[in-house]
């Protein structure tokens, strides 16, 4: 086996037709490039800094690259400094060293971006009694944000068997079983982690019904009735 000790210069003399002759020889040992330290898999909140380094020895001199796989971006040199970080930048990052003597070696670091949670869909639902209804709250943060329900200002009662809260990864569903007119009104979604909270509010409405100031209005009125009823209203004002 060689080693790079085992590298220089080496002399053979043999004898060739009864005459010494001598030839020189300079050996050198190539090394494949190898990762010998790598950052640790960081996480940081949205804003601050990242600094990742990675270090490669090899037998001619390696290069070192980053590369963002999200992206194909690439980064020259053993360190990469990621300034005031987007949640979008959140991925792995590799580290790529090669000297051509073999397969280049490739070690990845995880990069992981907390922010607060940011609510991305609610709606108003229409909701027929004694039928069933799903109000819907969607939420990205890192870490997974917690939900809780409210009515007015207070928070449903799960006791209710009408009523369900169920919580899954991004989302959180308020299950209505058996729609009855206590059910129909405004609903808030908060959603918070250690970093912040969001909020969002949705309707629960019978369907017919126009909501203005929380107020919910039964349309009962033909367009012509009303027509006359706003010209007499009209009429009368003028008197």
């Amino acid at each position: 086996m060689i080693w790079v000790a085992d590298e220089g210069l080496y002399t053979c003399s043999f004898q060739a037709s009864n005459k010494p002759r001598i030839a020189h020889v300079f050996l050198i040992v190539q090394v494949p490039a190898r990762i010998v330290n790598i950052s640790q898999d960081v996480s940081v909140n949205e804003g601050g800094n990242v600094y990742l380094f990675c270090l490669a020895v090899g037998r001619p001199e390696p290069t070192v690259t980053w590369k963002e796989n999200k992206y194909g971006l690439m980064s020259e040199g053993e360190f990469l400094d990621i300034t005031e970080i987007k949640r979008h930048q959140a991925e792995e990052f590799e580290c790529i060293t090669n000297n051509g003597v073999t397969q280049p070696d490739i070690r990845k670091v995880k990069v992981t971006v907390n922010y607060p949670p940011m609510i991305t869909d609610v709606k108003n639902m229409p909701a027929q009694l004694g039928k069933t209804a799903i109000l819907r709250c969607e939420a990205m943060a890192v870490p997974t944000a917690s939900f809780e329900w409210y009515r007015d200002d207070r928070r449903p009662l799960e006791s209710d068997n009408t009523l369900r809260i169920k919580n899954e990864k991004t989302r959180s569903l308020l299950l209505f079983t058996n729609v009855t007119d206590k059910h129909f009104g405004n609903y808030t979604c908060f959603a918070s982690n250690r970093l912040g909270a969001s909020n969002a509010s949705m309707l629960l409405f019978r369907p017919g019904a126009v909501y203005g100031r929380g107020v919910a209005v039964n349309v009962g009125v033909s367009a012509g009735v009303g027509f006359w009823l706003c010209l007499s209203v009209s009429l009368l004002m003028k008197v």
